[in-house]
């Protein structure tokens, strides 16, 4: 697909062409009125016009800000993450010393908008261009994504065959896609949690990943919970009547589980729920008072064979 980048390069700008200056020059106001001759002159020719700015200005570039963010943030509907180079090129330092601000001006063609735009971003090493010089890629996308991001950007640098900085150490591998992240529980949802599903935005919002869909054991039954929308379906062990339901098992950061759980509804609850290879995960299952009011829906295999039967 092909994204609009317009959005990105215009915030870009309104870092060091709009009122954020003034910002800079606020930090250091004693210090740059009072000995502006022991400033670097590219360093006074970027900071000192920011005296000059209106506070006008400052209200209209913030209501800028808000509009290119908007277009920007269209993006998200359609991707989870955006790769670009870190820098489209990369300078020697005798070249940046002779223009500094053209050049470290090219170099923040593709971050410089980051921070304006509220973006998580991780930059890896990704080898070395023609003339020896060192090259990257940068991964971004909406804030809080941080876990995501450094999950794919370890499996970019170890693809890479890199050694760690310049030391002679290889790149350890990343996890695999079904290996346990330390700092990360992973959750078992059998309803309207799964991928695509109305409630599945409470883990991605979250930052969580989806790590395999599988069963559960022989021995639970699934039933349609009376209520809603959204509605949902509850989980309940029986080893004499039960069978295999479809379920999805992921990942989510630990800091994130608290807020997760105090949204979850009675008669749902999180218990552990045993799946088809023998392994017991964290994951949804419900209080039986429940079932009296409820749809046994077993026999469509799992909620979205449920679903597909009334035309969902």
């Amino acid at each position: 697909m092909t994204v609009d980048f317009q959005p990105f390069i215009d915030t870009a700008r309104l870092l060091y062409e709009g009122p954020w200056v003034a910002e800079r020059y606020a930090a250091i106001e004693e210090f740059i009125e009072t000995r502006p001759e022991e400033l670097l002159p590219v360093t006074r020719g970027i900071i000192e016009p920011g005296g000059a700015l209106r506070s006008v200005d400052a209200f209209k570039a913030q209501y800028r800000l808000q509009e290119l963010k908007r277009q920007a943030d269209t993006v998200w509907n359609t991707v989870d993450f955006m790769l670009t180079p870190t820098t489209g090129t990369i300078y020697t330092i005798d070249a940046v010393n002779a223009d500094p601000v053209t050049l470290n001006s090219n170099l923040g063609y593709y971050t410089n908008f980051m921070n304006l735009l509220d973006y998580a971003a991780v930059a890896v090493p990704a080898g070395w261009r023609d003339g020896g010089l060192p090259g990257g890629i940068t991964l971004f996308a909406p804030a809080f994504h941080d876990t995501a991001l450094m999950h794919h950007a370890a499996r970019l640098h170890h693809a890479a065959g890199l050694t760690l900085g310049a030391t002679a150490q290889p790149v350890p591998p990343p996890p695999t896609p079904g290996e346990r992240v330390d700092d990360t529980i992973r959750l078992v949802v059998c309803g309207a949690h799964m991928q695509g599903l109305p409630l599945n935005h409470q883990l991605t919002g979250r930052n969580a990943r989806l790590v395999t869909t599988t069963r559960t054991a022989a021995c639970y039954r699934l039933y349609a919970l009376a209520g809603g929308p959204p509605f949902r379906p509850g989980l309940v062990r029986d080893e004499q009547q039960g069978t295999a339901i479809d379920v999805e098992v992921w990942e989510l950061p630990l800091p994130e589980l608290g807020g997760f759980i105090a949204g979850i509804p009675a008669p749902l609850g999180i218990g552990s729920v045993e799946l088809a290879d023998g392994s017991r995960e964290k994951g949804f299952i419900c209080e039986p008072y429940a079932l009296a009011a409820a749809r046994d829906i077993t026999a469509f295999g799992g909620w979205r064979g449920f679903l597909e039967s009334r035309g969902k």
